[in-house]
């Protein structure tokens, strides 16, 4: 195949699949209304069940609904009529996602599960296939065709499942009113969850290790706070231990072009005033976003009486990985 044959190839796939999408917007019914309150009325999970590829977007839409607030499991049919059934209770839902809505193995379990009296969703490519006619709801994935060119792997039918779980997930979001917070609690690890939980309190460096320098302090000995507390600053801080400025090495270099004789000058000589402070109470991510806007590598962190308690760091925050990737 030539270069554009390919390239032909990969957008008739996007093509067909965004076909499928769009169909599946117009599926977006009472049907639709009816399964989420189903499903946000049960006091139990929703169980998901599919075969082959159908149970892959199974496995990603129970990940979706668990970690915004929905508890979900995924069930394997053939392992369901060995014994896994019994995970399965009384008052929760199932749903089926299948193309055809005829396999044997997954009508056998809906047919198990329908003497339990447990709610039945199906998602499917033919609405009135034998799986449908058992359902309670059933939720129109159909396709007109699959992105393979022999019509046979399922692509545009699997997209439209996958897209069908995220529907339903976030409406559950919103019906819910879960929160970035509720979100947060579900993900106490890696970037996402610090992004959301971490608190400036919990990294800001204070005590001791803090910077800080008086008004009248000698130049030369703020900068030697500089270089051994090795932040790259130092708070200047007035008679009553209030903020009053911050020096930089910026502020320093700076200075050094104008003059090379520090010896007469002091810390207020060198300090900018009116820094860039941030409370201890907000989220680190916040701390983050403030230096990108202002171009700055540090914030102190202070009280109600502007007393400094703390500075946060770029770097620290980077090596956290609260940046957005």
């Amino acid at each position: 195949m030539s270069e554009d044959q390919v390239i032909a190839v990969g957008k008739q796939v996007i093509r067909i699949e965004e076909k499928a999408i769009a169909k599946l917007a117009s599926s977006i019914d009472h049907n639709f209304v009816k399964a989420v309150k189903l499903i946000y009325e049960s006091k139990g999970r929703v169980v998901f069940a599919g075969l082959g590829k159908s149970g892959l977007i199974a496995r990603k839409i129970v990940a979706t609904m668990n970690s915004t607030g929905t508890p979900a499991i995924f069930l394997h049919p053939t392992d369901a009529l060995h014994g896994d059934l019994g995970m399965v209770r009384k008052e929760d839902i199932l749903i089926i996602i299948s193309k055809s809505g005829n396999t044997d193995e997954l009508y056998n379990l809906v047919l198990m599960l329908k003497r339990l009296d447990v709610g039945l969703i199906g998602m499917l490519g033919i609405k009135k296939s034998k799986i449908g006619k058992l359902c309670d709801v059933v939720l129109d994935v159909g396709v007109d065709e699959e992105a393979c060119p022999h019509d046979l792997a399922p692509t545009a039918s699997t997209t439209a499942a996958l897209v069908m779980g995220d529907a339903l997930a976030v409406a559950l979001i919103e019906m819910r009113g879960f929160t970035a917070d509720d979100f947060a609690m579900l993900h106490p690890a890696g970037s996402l969850g610090k992004r959301l939980s971490l608190k400036i309190s919990e990294i800001m460096i204070g005590g001791v290790d803090l910077p800080k320098v008086k008004l009248k302090t000698p130049l030369k000995d703020a900068i030697l706070e500089i270089t051994s507390k090795r932040l790259g600053t130092t708070c200047v801080l007035d008679d009553n231990g209030l903020l009053a400025g911050i020096i930089t090495d910026g502020d320093l270099r700076r200075l050094l072009e104008k003059t090379l004789d520090l010896n007469n000058l002091s810390a207020e000589d060198a300090m900018v005033k009116d820094p860039k402070t941030i409370s201890k109470d907000f989220l680190a991510s916040f701390a983050l976003q403030q230096m990108e806007n202002f171009n700055i590598t540090s914030l102190i962190v202070t009280n109600e009486e502007k007393k400094p308690e703390g500075i946060v760091h770029l770097h620290d925050l980077v090596k956290l990985g609260l940046q957005r990737r």
